[in-house]
């Protein structure tokens, strides 16, 4: 397997070097919007730990990511009256991944409205992604009180 590269998109992300429009930070994990969206809502979830994928992952890491991805995925639907949602998380090129930072997609699903294709669309309004952020940390803001 290849080592993690430290320079990766989100890796940059959690530095500050890249934008994004986050949505939920704690010591372990940060959420965000996904810049190129498959659909309304779409978020993810990565750990500050290093790791490439699922498969390098220290289980520990995996059980806070997975905390926090249940805990956005909650938000988002409710954020957008979602009728379900997408929870997706992939390992290695074949399976999909393009990002080789560990990661977990939430998207609001809508009956009878497909997903996009992730780069079909390109990369979304800022705005728009900021606004949909700002929905669901409304709707974890209202969990939490």
């Amino acid at each position: 397997m290849t080592a993690y590269d430290p320079d990766n998109v989100f890796a940059r992300i959690l530095r500050n070097e890249l934008p994004a429009a986050r949505i939920y930070e704690d010591d372990d994990v940060l959420a965000f919007m996904d810049a190129m969206p498959q659909g309304d809502g779409h978020a993810l979830v990565i750990p500050k730990m290093p790791s490439r994928n699922l498969l390098d992952a220290d289980p520990e890491t995996v059980s806070k990511l997975f905390r926090a991805a249940q805990k956005i995925a909650v938000a988002a639907r409710a954020a957008f009256g979602a009728d379900g949602v997408f929870i997706g998380q992939y390992n290695e090129a074949v399976s999909g991944q393009t990002v080789y930072h560990l990661h977990v997609h939430i998207v609001p699903r809508f009956k009878d409205v497909d997903l996009r294709r992730h780069a079909e669309g390109g990369f979304a309004d800022p705005q728009v992604l900021a606004d949909h952020a700002a929905r669901i940390r409304a709707e974890l803001d209202k969990n939490e009180a």
